[in-house]
């Protein structure tokens, strides 16, 4: 079970701006994630929210704002207590960034050889432990040239959570799987939730997928969040950006003359 916390959120981010450059990115974000709870980030390409997970992974620092993680105010961390946090979090890449030198029992079992001083058998036990929680018992030997895109998934799923995390970050789950191992990836999270009782952040432009774990979701467009509620309310939302982007529609932006002529001269 979690320890307990001081906050009812794990996740508070409060008056974020993010830019690259001179070009922002996030404007002025606020959102609370609940302990627990599993939280949907959505939106379409170019909406931010990779760049909000890179935040809230400490990965980035923002130009203005403050993000605070288990009660730990991380743009006011030192590194060392920001990797020190880190080792509470868990994150399950889009394509997995396995090692392809290295079996699957390895890959699972890294951040314990890199943070703990655990026996090598220990840790082995741990991993399979996670392997067996992922549907992957028996695969401990094969190799990620050897493994699925949907085993692969489940094998980055394994190493995030090999550690106990109390957080845990998706990003892009169900890019490039099947329908069938999509689904199949949808119910291992819920599960997952339901078991080890964490808090976790899903980024996806997977609708379905969206609608089926989330216990609320975050709307983003041009990094400002348009809305963040449970799936029935986005759902019925008469926001025009947020129908468009439920019902594949084209964005209808009006161009500014001024603005258009702006960016062709440079001046």
């Amino acid at each position: 079970m979690p320890a307990a916390s001081n906050s009812e959120y794990a996740i508070e981010v409060r008056n974020l701006d993010a830019h690259y450059g001179e070009r922002q990115i996030l404007k002025n974000i606020s959102l609370d994630i609940r302990h627990g709870e599993i939280m949907v980030i959505m939106g379409g390409s170019g909406s931010g929210k990779s760049t909000l997970l890179r935040h809230l992974l400490g990965l980035n620092t923002p130009t203005r704002g403050s993000i605070t993680l288990l009660d730990k105010d991380i743009t006011k961390s030192s590194e060392r207590e920001i990797f020190d946090l880190r080792k509470k979090m868990g994150v399950a890449f889009q394509d997995g960034a396995l090692f392809g030198s290295m079996t699957v029992e390895e890959n699972v079992i890294l951040p314990l050889f890199e943070h703990t001083r655990l026996d090598e058998n220990t840790m082995r036990i741990m991993g399979r432990m996670k392997l067996e929680v992922v549907n992957l018992a028996g695969f401990e030997h094969l190799r990620p040239s050897e493994l699925s895109g949907g085993m692969i998934k489940r094998t980055a799923l394994a190493r995030a959570i090999v550690m106990d995390p109390r957080l845990l970050f998706f990003d892009e789950p169900s890019a490039g799987l099947d329908p069938v191992a999509a689904v199949e990836l949808d119910e291992l999270i819920l599960r997952l939730r339901e078991v080890m009782n964490i808090t976790i952040v899903v980024v996806t432009h997977e609708l379905e997928s969206a609608f089926k774990i989330a216990d609320r979701i975050t709307v983003l467009d041009q990094g400002v969040i348009l809305m963040t509620d449970t799936v029935d309310a986005v759902r019925n939302s008469d926001n025009p950006r947020i129908q468009s982007l439920l019902n594949r529609l084209p964005r209808d932006d009006a161009i500014d003359a001024d603005e258009y002529m702006e960016r062709l001269t440079g001046i």
